[in-house]
């Protein structure tokens, strides 16, 4: 397909997030035009879990941001949950020492105070809903509110729905610059043609960084690499997804080295998901089977029948990292007429709905469902720097 010459606004990027921004810009009856440097899905979203979780949030803006996005999965977007295999799951968050029970005890106080529905266990508890659980830990807590997505799906539907609506979709184009009246953004160049368009939204994911660079703006998104490893189909023996309390602690880090921590869930396809790593290596493809080893023992510690589980495969992605932890979302002052999407990390997939409905409003001049100021993208600009714009 050609590229139009004209749009109200172009979406940059393929995955979960520009797909959930086409959809709901769509929806808002603007003319859309997704343009993605090489396949659907392509980055990010094809190398993730699809995990919808409030468990490993602290209260603050993102979890209100995966309580909003959860109202959407559940709410508007529930009839189109089969195409996607919305799964309600729940989360088992898990506990080895009494110091870590206590620490998610007070977690689980402040979540509950902002409407999280968690319930604390002790290990025989914990055991009625894991059966396969090693009997050693001590206790953990239950969110109900946990779910999973196949976000592949996610991407492909969003974005074939948003198509019924009028938005064009473009592959294999990548962005090369912007046309600018001033500081204002006017539309995208690509490697096949230009775009005029009062409004381009960066949902790039791990490339966010490099457009916001095209734009003469800081948005400080780098890749942080993370394995997922697959387990041969076996009968329901981890029914929901099963995480250790230190994967809380490690979610929230900025440390650059190599952090494992076990993330255990079942698929509807009867293979088990293992997981999870983090580290920042630029865009290193290089498969280190040290980190998938730590990966395999922490799991087998949770569950020891996994210990004579063949593991089929394992893949890797890359995961946009933010510095603070919180995405970057919304118009950027620096260079009107852009608005981000981006820097999400291990979160994208569940919180790309409610991303996208706060980038709708702000496309139409509606007031947000959420106070944008956390998200800000110009909150990285240093005074000097905002002195000297």
């Amino acid at each position: 397909m050609s590229l139009p010459r004209f749009a109200d606004v172009v979406v940059i990027g393929g995955g979960a997030v520009g797909a959930a921004c086409a959809y709901f810009a769509a929806q808002a009856g603007l003319r859309v035009a997704v343009v993605e440097r090489g396949p659907i899905a392509g980055g990010t979203s094809s190398a993730c879990e699809g995990n919808l979780l409030v468990s490993d949030k602290e209260a603050g803006p993102e979890l209100a941001l995966a309580q909003y996005s959860q109202g959407l999965w559940r709410g508007e977007l529930a009839e189109h949950g089969r195409l996607w295999e919305f799964e309600s799951k729940g989360g088992v968050v898990v506990s080895a020492r009494e110091g870590t029970q206590a620490n998610l005890a007070r977690l689980a106080r402040r979540q509950r105070a902002v409407g999280i529905d968690v319930e604390l266990l002790d290990g025989a508890q914990l055991l009625e809903l894991e059966p396969h659980l090693n009997p050693a830990m001590v206790g953990g807590a239950f969110y109900s509110q946990d779910a999973q997505v196949q976000p592949m799906l996610v991407t492909a539907h969003l974005l074939r729905l948003a198509r019924t609506m009028g938005a064009t979709v473009h592959t294999d184009t990548r962005v090369t610059g912007f046309t600018r009246a001033g500081d204002a953004v006017t539309g995208v160049e690509t490697s096949r043609g230009t775009i005029s368009a009062p409004s381009v939204v960066n949902a790039a994911g791990t490339w966010g960084g490099a457009i916001a660079d095209l734009a003469g703006v800081n948005v400080p998104v780098h890749p942080r690499k993370g394995y997922v490893m697959v387990t041969e189909p076996l009968a329901e023996l981890v029914r929901h997804k099963v995480y250790a309390a230190e994967y809380v602690d490690n979610v929230a880090s900025s440390d650059a080295g190599l952090q494992t921590s076990p993330v255990v869930e079942g698929t509807d396809g009867g293979t088990i998901l293992i997981g999870s790593s983090r580290e920042r290596v630029g865009f290193d493809k290089t498969v280190d089977p040290r980190v998938l080893a730590q990966m395999a023992g922490k799991a087998i510690a949770l569950f020891p029948f996994l210990a004579d589980v063949k593991a089929l495969r394992s893949y890797f992605g890359f995961r946009p990292y933010c510095p603070d932890h919180l995405p970057v979302i919304g118009p950027d002052p620096r260079a009107p007429g852009l608005l981000h999407a981006c820097g999400h990390e291990g979160a994208g997939i569940g919180l790309s709905v409610g991303t996208a409905a706060l980038i709708a409003q702000s496309l139409t001049g509606a007031a947000t469902a959420l106070d944008m100021a956390p998200f800000a993208p110009e909150r990285f600009e240093t005074p000097q720097e905002h002195a000297h714009a």
